[in-house]
C-alpha cells in the first residue's frame, strides 16, 4: 500500500508544476513578438495627395476642352515634388497651349469666331461658348453680337438679371436685337418676366400735342 502512494506521487507531481507555466510563458512571448513586428503604415503625403487631384482635374478640364483651365491645375502639378507626376503633366499642358494658340489664331473674322460660340452654344457647351464670346468682347468692345450672345447663355443656364443685362447693351448698340430677340425661341425661359417684355416691347411714349 505504501510503495503504491509514493510512486504515484513520484509520477505525478513534478509534471503538474513544470508543464502548465512553460506553456503560458511561451504563449505569451509569441504575442508579445507578434506585436512588436506589427508596424502602422505611413499618412499619405499631402502634397503628393493635392497634385493627383490637381492632376486629374486637369484632365477632366481638357476632355471638356476648357484648356485656359486646365493649363493652370497642370502647371501647379509641374512645381509639386513628384517627378513622375510632372513629366505626365508637361505632355498634357504642350497639348493645352497648342489648342489655346491654335484658337486665338484660327478666326479670321469676329463673325467666324462668333458663328464658333453659338455652334458650342448648340452643343451644350455653354462655359466654353461664354469664354469665346467676353473674348470677342475684349476685341471688340461695341460688338453687339456679341452681348447678344452672352444674353442667350444667361437665358439658358438661368441667370435672368445678367440676361436682361446683355440684352439692354446688344439693343442699344443695335436696334435690331430687339426684333431678333422677339423671334428668337431660345429666349423662352425669360418670356414670363415682364422687364424682358418690357425691354422687347416699349411703349411708344405720345407725340407732342396729342
Amino acid at each position: 500500500m505504501d510503495n503504491r502512494v509514493t510512486e504515484k506521487s513520484k509520477n505525478s507531481g513534478p509534471k503538474s508544476k513544470t508543464e502548465k507555466p512553460v506553456g503560458r510563458q511561451s504563449g505569451h512571448v509569441i504575442q508579445m513578438q507578434k506585436a512588436s513586428t506589427s508596424k502602422t503604415p505611413p499618412p499619405p503625403d499631402p502634397k503628393y495627395t493635392q497634385a493627383v487631384q490637381n492632376y486629374e482635374a486637369g484632365l477632366k478640364a481638357m476632355q471638356e476642352h476648357k484648356f485656359d483651365k486646365a493649363k493652370g491645375l497642370l502647371e501647379k502639378v509641374l512645381a509639386g515634388s513628384s517627378r513622375e507626376l510632372a513629366d505626365r503633366a508637361r505632355v498634357h499642358l504642350n497639348t493645352c497651349n497648342q489648342q489655346l494658340s491654335r484658337g486665338a489664331t484660327s478666326f479670321k473674322t469676329l463673325g467666324e469666331h462668333y458663328d464658333y460660340a453659338v455652334s458650342l452654344i448648340n452643343g451644350g457647351q455653354f462655359d466654353q461658348a461664354r469664354d469665346h464670346m467676353e473674348k470677342i468682347l475684349k476685341q471688340n468692345p461695341k460688338a453687339d453680337f456679341a452681348y447678344y450672345g452672352l444674353a442667350l447663355l444667361d437665358c439658358l443656364t438661368n441667370r435672368s438679371e445678367d440676361c436682361l443685362r446683355n440684352l439692354n447693351d446688344a439693343i442699344k448698340l443695335n436696334s435690331s436685337n430687339r426684333f431678333q430677340a422677339r423671334n428668337d425661341p431660345d429666349f423662352k425661359n425669360m418670356a414670363d418676366d415682364p422687364r424682358f417684355t418690357e425691354l422687347l416691347y416699349p411703349e411708344v411714349p405720345p407725340e407732342p400735342g396729342r
